[in-house]
C-alpha cells in the first residue's frame, strides 16, 4: 500500500521499519520538529527522523497540520492509509478524511484503558500487571476511535518504560502489518470502544519525577520504573539533584527513621525512609556525575547517612 507514516519517539521506529520490511511504499514520514535536548539544549531530531532519513525517505516536520497548505501537501501525497504511532498531534477531520482506508493508530494500551499521551508509564505507575497494544481507526477524539485489533502482554516486575516500550513497539509493529491487508480487504469489523470503561493518562512533565518521600515505598518503586528514562525520578541533597535509577522496596523502615531520611540497610546498603516502608537505592546518578551504585555513592559520601533528603 501507499502509506504516509506519522510518528516521533523511539517507540515509533520499529513500526516504521516493519512497514518498510513488509514492502509498503512510504510516500512520506511526518514527525515533530527538532527540539532542544540535553544539558546544552542542542537542537536534536526525533528518532523517527533519524531513521527515516537513513532509509532515504521524505520527512516533513510541520509544527501543526491545521493549515490549508499542510493539508493540501498531505492530500497531494495520495496515501491509501495513514499509519500513526505516538505522533504527538491530534488529527483533525480534514486530515482524517484524506486516505480512503482512514488513519490507523498504534496505541500502547488496551483501549479504552489509558487513553492519552503516556500509557506505558501510567501502566507501570498504576501497578498494572498486564497491558498491550491497540490498532485503532482514528476519529477526532483522543484515542476514542473503534478498535481493529488488540494484543495483550505481561508487565514484568523489572520493567521500566524503556524496556516495556521496546516490547510493545515490536508487538505493535507486527500487529499493524498483520492488520493492514485484512482491513484493506474488508475482513475486519471495527469494534466501538466502551466509553464507560475509559481511563486517561496525561502528558508527563519534568516535575512529575520529583520524589515525594511521604508516599509508600511501593508507589515510589513503581515511579522509578515508570519514569525511566524520562522524566526520571530525582530528589535533592545539599542543593544538588540525585537521580534514582534503580531501586527496590523494603517492607518496614527502622523505628526512628522518618520519610526522606537516609539510613544503612542490611549489608551496608543505601536506603531512604518512605511514608510506608523504605526504598533501597541500588543505582543513582549525582548531578554532573556518572551513574553509580548506592554502595559507590556511600563510599564517597558517608555523611549522607542520617540526612533527610528531598
Amino acid at each position: 500500500m501507499r502509506i504516509v507514516f506519522m510518528g516521533t519517539p523511539e517507540f515509533a521506529v520499529p513500526i516504521l521499519a516493519a512497514l518498510l520490511a513488509a514492502g509498503h511504499e512510504i510516500a512520506a514520514v511526518y514527525t515533530q520538529p527538532d527540539r532542544p535536548a540535553g544539558r546544552k539544549k542542542r537542537l536534536t531530531p526525533p528518532p523517527v527522523k533519524d531513521f527515516a532519513l537513513g532509509q532515504g525517505l521524505t520527512v516533513y516536520q510541520p509544527a501543526s497540520l491545521r493549515s490549508a497548505e499542510e493539508v493540501e501537501r498531505l492530500r497531494a501525497l495520495a496515501p491509501e492509509v495513514i499509519c500513526v504511532a505516538a505522533f504527538g498531534q491530534i488529527l483533525r477531520r480534514t486530515v482524517l478524511e484524506i486516505p480512503p482506508l482512514g488513519c490507523l493508530n498504534v496505541h500502547a494500551s488496551l483501549l479504552p484503558k489509558l487513553r492519552g499521551a503516556s500509557p506505558i508509564a501510567a501502566a507501570i505507575a498504576n501497578g498494572e500487571d498486564r497491558t498491550g497494544v491497540t490498532i485503532m481507526l482514528m476519529d477526532q477524539g483522543m484515542d476514542t476511535g473503534p478498535i481493529l485489533a488488540q494484543e495483550e502482554i505481561a508487565i514484568l516486575p523489572e520493567d521500566t518504560t524503556e524496556t516495556l516500550g521496546a516490547r510493545l513497539a515490536e508487538v505493535g509493529a507486527r500487529l499493524l502489518v498483520e492488520t493492514l491487508p485484512r482491513w484493506a480487504r474488508g475482513e475486519i469489523q471495527p469494534r466501538p470502544q466502551d466509553d464507560a470503561q475509559a481511563t486517561y493518562c496525561r502528558p508527563l512533565t519534568k516535575e512529575d519525577g520529583r520524589i515525594d518521600w511521604s508516599l509508600p515505598a511501593e508507589v515510589l518503586w513503581r515511579q522509578v520504573r515508570a519514569y525511566q528514562p524520562w522524566p526520571g525520578s530525582y530528589t535533592y541533597w545539599q542543593g544538588r539533584m540525585l537521580k534514582v535509577l534503580q531501586a527496590s522496596v523494603v517492607a518496614d523502615r527502622p523505628v526512628g527513621v522518618s520519610p526522606g531520611q537516609v539510613y544503612l540497610a542490611e549489608r551496608r546498603q543505601l536506603a531512604v525512609g518512605a511514608g510506608q516502608g523504605a526504598l533501597l537505592v541500588q543505582r543513582l546518578q549525582p548531578e554532573g556525575r556518572r551513574p553509580m551504585t548506592g554502595a559507590e555513592f556511600l563510599a564517597g559520601h558517608p555523611e549522607i547517612v542520617g540526612a533527610v533528603i528531598g
